[in-house]
C-alpha cells in the first residue's frame, strides 16, 4: 500500500491511531498554514546555465556568540531579509550544558539552517535559495554577528538542468 508521506504526517499529528488509512483519517487542517501559490518559475538561470537555487555550506571558524540564541535568530532572518527569501517559519533549539543552538528558517524560497559549537568557536550553517535571492549577501551579515577568524565557503548549484 502507497501512503502519502505528507498525509501521513498530518494524520500522526492529529493524532492519527494506526487503525485506518492514515490518508483516509479525519484530519483538523484549520491551523496549517500554507502560501498562496504564484505562477512562478523559481528556477535560476545564470551566465547559460539553468537550475534550482544555489546552496552555500559556510563553516565559522573562532567564531564568537555561538551560545546567544537571540544573535543567531536576529543575524538569520536578516541573512534572508537581505538575501531576497521569505521567512515562512523559524525554529531555533539550545543544548545544554554547552549551549550549542541548532535551528532553521524555513523560506519560501528554500532555508537558512544553522548547528553550532560555541565550545570550539565553530559554527556549519547552510543556506539554499532559489529564484531571484541571493544568499551571499548574507555572508556580511554572518560576519558581522559573529565575528570568525575565518570563513570556509562552498557554493553547489542544485536541480542542474542538463
Amino acid at each position: 500500500m502507497a501512503i502519502n508521506l505528507a498525509s501521513a504526517k498530518l494524520a500522526f499529528d492529529a493524532g492519527y491511531n494506526g487503525s485506518e488509512d492514515p490518508a483516509a483519517a479525519k484530519i483538523d487542517t484549520t491551523s496549517i498554514s500554507s502560501v498562496p501559490y504564484e505562477e512562478k518559475d523559481y528556477f535560476v538561470e545564470r551566465d547559460g546555465v539553468r537550475y534550482a537555487g544555489t546552496h552555500l555550506l559556510i563553516d565559522l571558524w573562532g567564531a564568537e556568540r555561538l551560545d546567544d540564541i537571540q544573535v543567531i535568530e536576529e543575524a538569520l532572518r536578516e541573512s534572508a531579509i537581505v538575501s531576497g527569501a521569505t521567512i515562512l517559519n523559524v525554529d531555533l533549539h539550545c543544548f545544554e550544558p554547552n549551549g550549542g543552538i541548532s535551528g532553521v528558517i524555513v523560506l519560501a524560497e528554500s532555508h537558512i539552517s544553522i548547528h553550532t559549537w560555541p565550545e570550539r568557536g565553530f559554527a556549519a550553517l547552510d543556506i539554499f535559495m532559489c529564484g531571484d535571492c541571493n544568499p551571499y549577501k548574507s555572508i556580511p551579515i554572518l560576519r558581522r554577528a559573529f565575528s570568525p577568524e575565518q570563513v570556509q565557503l562552498t557554493e553547489h548549484k542544485r536541480g542542474m538542468v542538463v
